[in-house]
């Protein structure tokens, strides 16, 4: 399903734990509508058609993008955790809306933000969306949760947007792979005379599922002036650049890259963010917030100067 919708949370008077039969008849009437779209507190409108600068200058200021895998609000700091506190991956606690908070904290920094392992509403969560309370923590006027495992009030798995700019437009894909679940953004805004197109997605494990993936993605960016692809892509640079489908994008990173996984000692690169040769990387970042078991990744981008589009 592709959807040009333009965004925007409504701002809710609880950020708490809400009652269960209230939550649980929300559920209800979410599974009713079998979306694969999370429906809950977005507003959809169509967008019109928009012509295209062609104007060149970067006059622009530049821009501060983030990508962090949140682990559904928890903290992690051993492997032994995640056997040892595996279960705060079905139930609540309190531990995580203080960690929810640290997280606005580090994202309220950045104009746009791509998250991953978010849970839009269950019980783990307390039955609250991760991305509005986010927003509204960090005070980001737009955003979106993607859902793309829906396990109804056990689990609703996804990816997350904020962003500070108006956006153009947005796609919700549904990526292929030996299992369903995971899913990308395509997210579309107006950056220096022209359209920015970024990427959010998370990749899977397996390396075949992996490789259709960014061969479906590909093939929606082949022909964009700008893109951005950001996100956790469960391989490295070198194989994402040089031995997968995004080869014939000639993107590029950071020229140094640091270790995003594990946050408590880490030794392996999963998390990128990558931009087409029109876009620069002014500035680069593996922030050291250990509050999840991937550490955040931020950079800063900014237009080169281009001909005029004839």
């Amino acid at each position: 399903m592709q959807l040009s919708p333009q965004f925007q949370g409504k701002r809710r008077n609880r950020l708490g734990l809400p009652g269960w039969e209230h939550n649980m008849v929300a559920w209800a009437r979410r599974w009713e509508k079998a979306s694969v779209v999370d429906p809950v507190a977005n507003q959809y409108c169509q967008i019109p058609e928009r012509e295209v600068s062609t104007d060149t200058s970067c006059d622009e200021p530049s821009l501060k993008l983030l990508s962090f895998n949140i682990q559904v609000g928890i903290k992690t700091s051993a492997y032994r955790q995640y056997l040892t506190k595996g279960w705060k991956h079905v139930f609540p606690h309190e531990n995580r809306f203080k960690n929810l908070r640290r997280i606005g904290r580090v994202v309220g920094e950045y104009d746009l933000v791509a998250l991953q392992e978010i849970d839009g509403g269950s019980i783990r969560s307390g039955f609250v969306n991760q991305v509005e309370y986010l927003a509204q923590a960090a005070h980001f006027p737009y955003w979106y949760a993607q859902l793309n495992r829906d396990l109804g009030p056990i689990a609703q798995h996804g990816n997350g947007l904020l962003s500070r700019i108006a956006l153009s437009g947005l796609e919700d894909h549904k990526l292929p792979g030996a299992l369903p679940g995971r899913g990308a953004m395509i997210v579309r805004v107006p950056y220096a005379g022209d359209e920015l197109v970024v990427v959010m997605l998370h990749l899977s494990l397996g390396d075949r599922s992996r490789q259709r993936q960014l061969a479906y993605i590909a093939e929606l960016i082949a022909h964009e002036r700008q893109v951005v692809v950001m996100g956790d892509m469960n391989t490295h640079a070198s194989q994402l650049m040089d031995h997968s489908p995004l080869k014939s994008l000639d993107l590029t990173t950071a020229e140094a890259t640091s270790h995003t996984y594990p946050a408590w000692q880490p030794s392996q690169t999963l998390d990128h963010i990558l931009v087409s040769p029109n876009l620069a990387i002014s500035q680069h970042q593996v922030l050291t917030n250990r509050i999840s078991d991937h550490l955040p990744i931020a950079v800063e981008v900014t237009a080169r100067k281009r001909p005029l589009i004839q």
